[in-house]
């Protein structure tokens, strides 16, 4: 914290003065051509003009088949750029000297992976746009994920296409941008763009949807890790010890023995599973040499890590144990999770000696644990996890009559499409009814059920002439409150209605508690909903929000809403940006500017929340494709059905745990079970209470809730167990104990009681929120 009070030297005060007189660039980012960004650009430069800034077109990709583009250049001035040919096809290039010489405030460059002509300046538009930056002129411009050099080869193995571009940019092209914004855009969207007319320049063989949905995938997950990388350096800046609660960190400590590879091989899933990073470290006492055999063992762990994009490192253990030496390097590292093997140990050697697994537990209580075993005694070798998906149904099979009447209404079920976002004001309000008056040019019946501007002037000008639906008046306690009409959008029967804020709390005596039931029932009357909503209304994530915000969301939407759509749309928008549109006062009003960047919307809250949402539209588009691929193909062995098996106690940390384990089973496509074994002693009330709370949490995230009651406190152990057993379970999750020291001798050690018996099992011990919230 001192670095801020150090005294600048002549270079760095050099640098900083420099910087002052850069331009700056932001880079329109997209999964493919087609995606929409020249049009966005062409928007974004129309808004800057109102705002009194000078700005100019540079180069923009022209094409017959791009009608909206050329609408959307307006009045835009164009610095007319150098035309040349190359074959048969006329190119164009900045005329740098010309629009160094007209110097204006802001240039708006078009796919900024092209070559320049031979004899150029430069060799690349990429150059000119850096010296455009060095002259003090800022640039916004455009790229494709598979044009990055780190992304070109990902692209590649997971279209199975060779990727023909001009230029491959450096990796660091996003670091070296001021702001990147996702365009982040469905397969179906830019299927239907291709069917109005292809764009030029498109490639046709990656438009099929499995190629453009991988792709979307990778920019999503590609930029999530640029804003965690941003996040990191952020809390480094500020002093912050910890995990942020947007990603995970997943380490694995491992000894050189044969079931390293094993442990390695399952951190990379977990890792993989949650957009984490992997890290391997083996301790090793710094007074003996390995062996042979170890030395073996070490360099396969250490090529399979680097294969599998880890991290490798073998450190001594000098003044510390192994558990101390563990849990401090976790610390270090911000670890979220370590991976290690059940303990090996005897019940009797436990006891007598302790062991790694319960020496760490004592230490930490902030970071989970996830427990591998060797082998289990049924099944032999253990066989890895993977996402599951019910068995086709064979299509010789008449429906029954029930069947028929599901099959037709879900023909008759209207679309759902969501665009969420980061947090408030990152324009998905704006952009749901920008889309609206889009759908209205092309003759489709659209009307607004129910809108939200919060009194920001550009939202409301995008209304136009767009049909609004009354509120329902509705009185209570001498005021009258208004509420979307639900009967009367029904009634007007439109083909698509808007209908804002999904995750809203209906006023009292409404039909329907949330707004996403009402949703639910326009759907099932054949009407197609546009809605939105922000990342911290989403159920699994309400702990994660609160770690990274420290405020506990009320309103949420079930998982399944979001599972559910039809098509998800991502509004991204940079942290920079969104608190300039605060400081503007066009997302709260003047008074309550000051506060809120302060709170919710201090930087490293938008980073992390950033970094989540991308990471959550990710996850679903990965599900989205695995479903496509299984549709199409049904290739491979199945593997073993995976249940998740949730362990609880009552107290409030137990929510923290049924929403870590409905995360693992959804990711897994595994049933899952929650389980709460009460005692000979009966319920207060507030125990009544809670468990009535985790019943209704379970439930409404899809899960089983199990209460079991035996009349002796030392058979809570055996009761797990037996039902482990009868549910096939094959990963168990449990809390980190809450009992002190003192506590578990004298009540007992259920915890670890019960890692003795399930050693045969994955196991997670989750991480003590308020122990979290102190690290």
């Amino acid at each position: 914290m001192a670095d801020q009070f150090r005294r600048k030297s002549p270079e760095e005060l050099l640098d900083s003065i420099s910087k002052l007189h850069r331009g700056r660039l932001k880079i329109i980012l997209g999964a493919v051509s087609g995606a929409g960004k020249t049009y966005h650009m062409l928007l974004e430069g129309h808004s800057l003009k109102k705002k009194g800034l000078d700005v100019v077109i540079g180069v923009i990709g022209r094409g017959e088949n791009r009608p909206k583009t050329e609408e959307k250049i307006g009045t835009l001035e164009t610095v007319l750029p150098i035309q040349w040919r190359r074959g048969d096809s006329i190119r164009y290039d900045l005329d740098l000297e010309r629009l160094i010489e007209r110097n204006p405030e802001v240039v708006l460059v078009d796919n900024l992976a092209k070559r320049n002509r031979p004899g150029a300046e430069n060799p690349s538009r990429l150059d000119d746009v850096l010296k455009l930056l060095e002259h003090g002129i800022s640039v916004i411009t455009t790229l494709n994920i598979y044009e990055l050099s780190g992304a070109r080869q990902v692209a590649e193995k997971l279209t199975g296409i060779k990727v023909k571009i001009e230029e491959c940019l450096p990796e660091d092209t996003l670091t070296r941008a001021d702001e990147v914004k996702l365009l982040d855009v469905p397969p179906e969207a830019i299927l239907k763009r291709l069917q109005e007319g292809c764009p030029e320049g498109l490639y046709g063989e990656l438009f099929s949807q499995g190629s453009l949905t991988a792709l979307r995938e990778l920019a999503l997950r590609f930029l999530a890790g640029e804003v965690g990388e941003d996040l990191e350096e952020y809390r480094e800046k500020q002093g912050l010890i910890g995990a942020s609660g947007a990603s995970e960190r997943i380490l694995v400590t491992a000894q050189y023995h044969w079931n390293g590879s094993i442990l390695i091989r399952r951190g990379h899933q977990i890792a993989k599973r949650l957009g984490g990073t992997l890290n391997v470290v083996c301790f090793i006492p710094h007074n003996r040499s390995i062996t042979s055999e170890q030395a073996a063992f070490k360099r396969s762990m250490k090529k399979l890590t680097e294969k599998l994009e880890g991290k490798f490192e073998e450190l001594p253990l000098l003044n510390e144990d192994a558990p101390s030496a563990i849990v401090s390097y976790a610390t270090r590292k911000n670890i979220t999770r370590i991976v290690m093997g059940h303990s090996k140990k005897s019940v009797w050697e436990e006891r007598i000696q302790g062991s790694v697994v319960n020496k760490i537990l004592r230490h930490t209580r902030n970071i989970d644990i996830f427990l591998v075993p060797d082998r289990t005694e049924a099944e032999g070798e253990r066989l890895l996890p993977a996402k599951q998906s019910e068995l086709p149904v064979n299509p010789f099979k008449r429906l029954s009559a029930d069947e028929m009447a599901d099959e037709i209404s879900r023909i008759r079920r209207g679309t759902l499409k969501i665009y969420i976002g980061a947090a408030p004001g990152v324009g998905k309000t704006y952009t749901m009814l920008r889309e609206a008056n889009e759908l209205k040019k092309e003759g489709i019946d659209i009307a607004i059920g129910l809108l939200e501007t919060h009194g920001r002037k550009e939202t409301e000008e995008q209304v136009g002439d767009l049909e609004l639906i009354p509120r329902k008046q509705i009185p209570y306690k001498n005021v009258v409150l208004e509420e979307m009409d639900t009967a009367a959008i029904i009634k007007r029967n439109p083909e698509v209605v808007l209908v804002d804020e999904l995750a809203h709390t209906n006023v009292p005596f409404s039909k329907y508690l949330k707004r996403y039931e009402d949703v639910e029932e326009i759907l099932e009357a054949g009407i197609s909903v546009i809605s939105t909503v922000n990342i911290q209304h989403l159920e699994s994530l309400n702990d994660s929000v609160e770690q990274i915000t420290g405020v506990r969301v009320r309103e949420t939407i079930p998982d399944r809403v979001l599972t559910a759509a039809d098509e998800i749309e991502l509004i991204d928008i940079s942290p920079k940006a969104l608190r300039q549109r605060m400081r503007e006062g066009n997302i709260y009003a003047r008074e309550k500017v000051e506060q809120s960047l302060q709170n919710f919307f201090n930087t490293g809250n938008l980073i992390a929340l950033r970094e989540l949402a991308l990471r959550e539209v990710a996850d679903d588009v990965d599900e989205r494709l695995e479903s496509l691929v299984r549709s199409q193909t049904m290739r491979g062995p199945w593997r073993k059905q995976e249940t998740i098996f949730v362990c609880i106690n009552l107290h409030p940390e137990s929510e923290r745990l049924i929403r870590r384990g409905f995360r693992i089973s959804y990711r897994l496509k595994a049933k899952w079970y929650v389980m709460f074994v009460k005692g000979p002693a009966p319920l207060s009330m507030e125990e009544e209470a809670l468990l009535k709370k985790a019943r209704m949490l379970t439930e409404r995230l899809g899960g089983v809730f199990l209460l079991r009651e035996t009349k002796e406190s030392g058979k809570i152990v055996q009761n797990i167990v037996i039902q482990l057993i009868d549910k096939k379970a094959t990963q168990l999750i449990v809390g980190h104990t809450s009992r002190s020291r003192v506590e578990e001798l004298w009540k007992g050690r259920v915890v670890q009681n019960l890692l003795k018996e399930t050693r045969n099992y994955d196991v997670l011990v989750v991480a003590n929120p308020t122990d979290a919230a102190k690290g």
